[in-house]
Formats: structure tokens, sequence, C-alpha cells
């Protein structure tokens, strides 16, 4: 096997002119893989390239940037200018100009500005894009673009399929350690991160350990914003209600107790003092277990209120995350509208909600959270789940761009027509003081960053979506592959871009319905396995286990039918959303059949608008699913000569893995779920292989995976 040398942007040695590292194709470059055409930057040079690039204004910033440029830019001269009172763009905006010889001028506000317009140059290079006579005029979607990591401490991380922490390790609670390789792999990262607008992080898991604000624990947190500033990335932690009794000794949390209080600031300024660009804090409060302002009788608005009036005069914000739901009698889709309407107009103007794309949990399809757009006096930010905790962990190709595009662009009628999930949450409609959004990652120390090489489009759509929130994800898929996948060479070659370019992206494009297909069709969901969520399990039911976590809550199958009934005759949750969509989704008839089973309890005879009965839309669904997954595999054959042989036989044996587990998915539902129907399977539908008793025997090995 021949090994291939690349040369990665994500190396601190290119850009300092230290020695380059030798790699073979495994996946560490990500996206910003480049082609062996390096120039050689002097490390001694005090203005390096400048013959190639020119910058108005020196900073660490406008450095790295300069670097890149001189380093891979194969255009003509590019001229950097800083001006702060070019406001158009904000911030972090820019214009890019370029002549019919590829001399191209950078204007921004602010150095992350040139940063994020030098990575925009190198894209359109890298993807074989023409870089004369451009005009570019961007000004992102969002003011905060987040990455949520749900690492723990000891080095673990909660719904992580690639690995243990980048950030933390076992063994080190008390004395945490900095290396130099840390600081490389910090530095590598928030390369990839800026390169496509993420500005910031969250180093821990929203099930937090109040350790993480102990002295031990912000000392190296300061080591990390001081990698992380050089790329306009700034810090955020999730911190732990009850730290001023855990950590503090304090006999109680409540926050409107002045030593309460005092704790916070102390701890706050303790922060600041060592990392003066602290982002803030993300809360995870009263919900499933986690403390919060309800142990005390307090209101979320006052706990995070709390917290944002001791972070405001260091302009750090709160995200509070509106993630909340406990074991009553109310349908859980409707909680947390119940729970945070009533506050809407109380939260301070430093203070964001937090508010996950669906109402019940990163379902593979779910209808959009109602309090998207419903509170207008309160700043919002959609939570989206980067990590592929219901939609098949590093096992399964499923890219996700679709499903954020699809959540985005949906119309929620709160002000009226055009109010989409986009322009309710990044200030077009509803002011706010700050716009933010967040996504929960997928990276971890595998050498391909998220165990799966296809995992890694959804860390870069995340990203691109949150810098323009119009963007098309077949676009974003198209960007992703050229640039992972091609070479100088190859992007522009028209065999490349249409033997291997097109059929790979048409497969990411499908890859998403084709879970839901095989999974939860027609608006079913949260039929995973108990804890781990990886695999097909509907007739899950543990001793002792809480009603809403078991997936017959979901499901309700009987006799009768199958689906959760949130009509106006059930729970009611159809009055959470505005009309028309409220009587849209009320009435059998007329509710979309991707949410038909969320909505609505179905008889298994109900006619579907194509003449089938439920039953057999059902199974066909099932089995659609199954059979695109297989021609997937398909699609990746004829695709060997044109990539590596390292990632062609790693994505083979994967999406091997994937059909496998998609049949197992179709035959489980349809055999437990025809107890119910008493009908048979459609002719036209493939017979299961297996009986339901030994699928029901079938128990994923979680210790192992991890």
């Amino acid at each position: 096997m021949k090994t291939v040398v690349k040369k990665t942007l994500l190396s601190l040695a290119i850009l300092f002119g230290i020695c380059i590292s030798v790699k073979a194709e495994d996946g560490h470059g990500l996206w910003l893989r480049l082609d062996e055409t390096v120039r050689e930057i002097s490390c001694d040079d005090p203005n390096p390239g400048k013959d190639i690039v020119a910058c108005n204004k020196k900073t660490d910033i406008t450095n790295l940037a300069i670097r890149m440029l001189a380093s891979y830019w194969k255009g003509g001269k590019v001229t950097l200018t800083i001006n702060a009172k070019n406001k158009a763009n904000g911030t972090d905006g820019y214009t890019i100009k370029s002549d019919a010889n590829g001399a191209a001028t950078v204007n921004a506000m602010t150095d992350k500005g040139i940063l994020y317009a030098a990575f925009h140059l190198l894209r359109l290079q890298n993807m074989g894009e023409s870089i004369v006579n451009l005009s570019i005029s961007e000004k992102p979607s969002y003011e905060n673009r987040i990455l949520n990591h749900w690492d723990n401490l000891d080095g673990t991380v909660e719904r992580g399929y690639a690995g243990h922490s980048i950030f933390w390790r076992d063994g080190e609670e008390e004395n945490p350690t900095v290396t130099e390789e840390d600081k490389q792999l910090w530095f590598d990262y928030a390369t990839a991160n800026a390169s496509i607008g993420i500005n910031g992080v969250v180093l821990n898991n929203v099930n937090a350990s109040p350790r993480i604000l102990s002295d031990a624990f912000i000392t190296k947190i300061k080591a990390i914003a001081d990698v992380f500033r050089m790329m306009g990335i700034k810090v955020y932690l999730s911190v732990n209600f009850a730290s001023p009794q855990v950590l503090g000794g304090l006999e109680t949390s409540d926050p409107l107790n002045k030593q309460v209080i005092a704790w916070w600031k102390n701890r706050i300024d303790a922060i600041y003092k060592l990392i003066p660009d602290f982002g803030g804090f993300l809360v995870k409060a009263s919900s499933e277990g986690q403390p919060g302002p309800g142990d005390f009788g307090r209101s979320h608005a006052e706990g995070a209120n709390m917290m944002a009036d001791l972070l405001k005069p260091h302009k750090g914000i709160v995200m509070w995350r509106a993630f909340v739901y406990s074991a009553n009698d109310s349908d859980r889709a409707k909680q947390a509208y119940q729970e945070f309407m009533p506050l809407d107009g109380q939260f301070h103007d430093n203070v964001i909600v937090q508010v996950k794309n669906g109402p019940i949990d990163f379902q593979p399809r779910e209808p959009f959270s109602p309090l998207f757009g419903a509170m207008k006096k309160t700043s919002i930010m959609p939570e989206v789940q980067i990590t592929q905790e219901y939609l098949g962990h590093n096992f399964q190709l499923v890219y996700l761009g679709t499903m954020w595009e699809e959540v985005l662009k949906t119309d929620t009628y709160q002000n009226g027509k055009g109010s989409t999930v986009a322009r309710v949450t990044d200030g077009s409609i509803y002011p706010q003081a700050h716009t933010a959004i967040a996504g929960v990652a997928n990276v971890g120390l595998d050498t391909n960053w998220c165990g799966h090489h296809f995992a890694q489009s959804n860390w870069y759509a995340f990203g691109r979506l949150a810098w323009n929130n119009n963007l098309k994800s077949q676009d974003i898929a198209r960007e992703w592959v050229l640039q992972t996948f091609g070479t100088a060479q190859k992007v522009t070659d028209e065999q490349f871009k249409s033997k291997f370019v097109k059929p790979v992206v048409q497969m990411m494009m499908a890859s998403r319905e084709a879970c839901v297909d095989y999974m939860m069709p027609l608006g079913l969901h949260h039929l995973f396995a108990w804890t781990h969520h990886y695999g097909p399990e509907p007739w899950c039911a543990p001793e002792g286990a809480r009603a809403d976590w078991l997936p017959s809550y979901y499901h309700k199958a009987d006799a009768a039918g199958i689906g959760f009934d949130r009509s106006s005759t059930g729970s009611n949750a159809v009055s959470q959303y505005a009309e028309p969509l409220r009587s849209q989704f009320d009435n059998i008839e007329t509710c979309p059949k991707e949410y038909l089973l969320w909505f609505h309890h179905v008889p298994w005879n109900f006619l579907m608008q194509d003449g089938s009965t439920l039953w057999q839309s059902l199974c066909r669904h099932y089995n659609f699913g199954v059979q695109c997954v297989r021609q997937f595999q398909t699609t990746w054959e004829s695709c060997e000569k044109y990539i590596d042989a390292e990632r062609f036989k790693d994505i083979q044996s994967k999406l091997r893995r994937h059909a496998r587990d998609a049949q197992w998915w179709k035959d489980a539902c349809i055999l437990y779920f025809q107890q119910f129907s008493k009908q048979p399977i459609p002719s036209d539908v493939e017979i299961p292989a297996n009986d339901l008793e030994d699928l029901m025997k079938i128990h994923f090995d979680w210790a192992h995976h991890n």
C-alpha cells in the first residue's frame, strides 16, 4: 500500500515554520487537508510572506492568517485591512474582492474577521473554485457559534463515540496537567473550528462536576483559553447549580442568598482574573436530577439572572438550558413550554435560553420546539446534537446537515408567515441583546476525531450553518466532500467530480431520511434500547424505569393503532403551536405524514394519501430505509479508485455494519408491531430474516464499544 505524504494546515509546526510531519490519510487532517505544495516560511522572518500578504495591523490572530495565506495561497497578493469603523459586517464579518489576476483585498472590523476571510479564500481554492473577480460580503447569522462538549473530568465523554476527551483525563482530578502534546492537539482543534466560524467552546459536560470551578481546574482552563485565543475562540464552562454547597461548603445554593451570591462572585472574578475573555456559563438546572433554583423555591429566571448579573461586568453570558421534564402526568413534549413560557420577559439581557431543536430529545425527526418564536421577549438559541446519540453512533453514515436545514427553515408562524426558526433566533424578527446557536460536539481522541470519517461532515455542517443559517445542506456537503477527499489536481477533474463527488453527496443527502425510515418513520420516536440508545427495543421495559423513559410511552401500540395522541382530544400539545400549524397538526387528515404518529394515535387500517393503509406504509418505509443503506454500499464500492485505500476501507467496513444494523431495526420493529396490527407484511417488503424472539435477545455491547 502506497503511503501518501501530506502536509496539513492543522499543524502548529507549519504555521510557525518548524519541521513538517508526515502522515498517512488517517482523517486527522479533517477538511483542511492540502496538497504537497507549501511555501517554506521562516519562523525568523518578522514579516513572513511580505510579497504575498500585507496587513495594516499585526496581532496574534492576524499573524496566523498571514502565515496561512503565505504558506498556502496560490493566487495573487492579498491585502488585509482592519478598520474598526467598518461595522457593516459586524465584529466577525468581512468583505473580499479580487481582480482578474487573483489579487485579493480583504476588509474587516476586527482581526477575527481577517482570520475568517483567510479561511474563506483557502476554502474556495481547495474546492477548485474561481478566485478571480470575487465580490464577497459575509456577516455571521449568530454572534456566538458554540460547541458544547459533554466531556467529564475523568476523561470520559457522555454520548461520545470517538474516544476520550481532548481536554481531561482520568487520574488528574486534584492536579490537572498540561503537556506540549495537549497544546498541539488543542491548536489543531481550534484551527478546525475557526475554519468554519465556530468561536466558542464549552469544555465540560452539562451534567457538570462542581470541581470544574476549583482553582486547579481554572488554571488548566487558562492554558486551554490561551491556545484557543489565537484562533478567536472563547472558552465557556458548564456549571453545577449546587456548587456553593458541594465545592464551597455553604448550607444552601439558593440564588437569592447573599452568601451564595458572594461565593459565585468570588469564583467568577477568579476566572476572569486569569481568563479576561472568558465567555460565560452553560447551565443545566432542575433537569434529570440535576440541582437547580427549583430546589429552593426559585424560578429559572431567578437562578439565571443571579449568575448573569455577576457575569455582566465582564461581558459574560449565561446559556440556560430549557431541557426540563419531570415524572408527572403531563406529556413530556409539553413540559419545557409549560415551564418557560410564563417566564418570558423575566430573563436579563445577557441570559440566552438554550432550546433543543425538538420538544423531546434529539430524535431522528421531531417537529420544532414550540418555544421557538413563542418566547418573544427572551433571547433564544437553538441547540442541536452533532454527536449521533440517536442516529447510529459512530457506526452509521447519517449526514445531519439536512436535519438542521429542515429545522432552521421551518416556519413557526409565531410572528406571521416567514417566522422561521432561523429568523426568530438570529435577531431578524425579535430584538436580542445576544444571539447564539450550540451544537453538542462529536470530537474525541480518535485519530480521525469523530469515530467515523463521515461524522466529520456533521461538525463541518454545524459550523457552516451557524455562520450562515441560509446555506443549503447540499452545498455544504459538496464543500466538505471536495475538501476532505480532493486534492489540487482532483478538484478540477471532471471525472472525479462526476464519479465521486456527485454520488457521495447524493448518498449523504439521502442518509438522514434513510435513517428515519429504518428506525422510526411516520413520526414514531424514542424506540431505542435502554440507556445507550443504540438499536431497536420498542419492547423495552426494565424494572423500576420511569414511564417517560420507555418506548411504549411514545409509540402506544395496541390493537386499535399506534402513535401518541397529541391532538386537541389527546394531550393537546398542538395548542402550543401557532396557527395554521395548530389546526394542521390537529387534523389527522392534514397532519404531515412525517409527524403523523407524533401527533395522532392512528388506526392500523387508516388510509394514507397514496392509498395504502398505515400498516402497509409503515412496513414499506422500514423496507425502503434498508434498501437505501444497501445502495450506499454499492455507491461506495464504485468510488474505490478515486480515494486513498486507508479511508476507503475504513468507511467500507462501517457501511457493512450500517446495513446489518438497518436490517436489525427493520425486522425488529415490523415483527414487534405486527403483534398489534395482526396484519400480514406486504408482499413488496422483504420478509424478516429472524424471529422476534431472537431479535429481542440481542444486546448491544456498550462496554466493548466504549
